[in-house]
């Protein structure tokens, strides 16, 4: 189990499901370890409903308070990028090309090489296909990257949060980390209880993982504290 007490070269931002709020979360997290001192940038895997640049890639820019990086003009912050808003290989298939995952993979150890801390975001939820062979959390699995899973208190993320904890569980795959994004929660005694179930299962499955709390961001570019995280 790697703790969460130094910076790792590369930690995987994931979510639950398509609007669990990663971008937002990796975003926030660049920006707080930009301001600690770290010359930190962001990655996107894949972005569909773009074209030539990711807007994901933007939002983090735009939150961590940087202009563009000669890196996302050269393609290695998000190496896909496909006009239609679906499943990565759908709209790869689209284009007539296909994901590879040695391009992905080569993309990041670049960013790596050049950068102390890279924070990769995933794309949809943990099962979404990358092409018709791997699914995102097969390349997970094979990178071996640790993971930072983003959940809610939306309806149904306590089943979605909990059946992503098993899956990584069950494959050797190393969460350090769940942020609960307080985005779409409503209720008060909902969340606090969601929130409750997902401190004691993550305490079950990865006894060492952290949970930290993220506020509705009305302004985007406030700093979060992820201290109990990084430290």
């Amino acid at each position: 189990m790697t703790p969460f007490n130094s910076i790792n070269k590369t930690y995987f931002i994931t979510g639950i499901d398509t609007d669990a709020g990663k971008t937002i979360i990796t975003g926030a997290i660049a920006k707080y370890l930009h301001d600690k001192g770290i010359n930190i940038i962001t990655q996107k895997l894949s972005q569909t409903g773009c074209i030539n640049q990711s807007e994901d890639i933007q939002v983090h820019r735009k939150m961590m308070g940087v202009e563009t990086y000669p890196e996302d003009q050269e393609g290695l912050t998000c190496p896909y990028v496909f006009p239609l808003p679906c499943s990565p290989h759908l709209a790869a298939k689209l284009e007539q090309t296909r994901i590879d995952p040695a391009k992905l993979k080569a993309a990041t150890t670049e960013l790596s090489n050049r950068y102390e801390c890279v924070l990769v975001e995933g794309v949809g939820g943990l099962m979404v296909p990358l092409n018709e062979e791997v699914l995102l959390i097969d390349y997970l699995k094979d990178c071996n990257y640790p993971v930072i899973l983003v959940t809610s208190g939306k309806l149904g993320s306590i089943n979605h949060t909990l059946l992503s904890l098993d899956a990584c569980k069950h494959r050797g795959i190393n969460v350090v980390g769940m942020v609960f994004n307080h985005f779409g929660a409503s209720n008060p005694v909902i969340t606090d209880d969601t929130i409750s179930v997902f401190r004691e299962q993550l305490g079950k499955y990865y006894p060492e993982a952290k949970l930290v709390e993220v506020p509705i961001l009305e302004d985007k570019t406030k700093p979060v504290d992820f201290s109990i995280l990084f430290g």
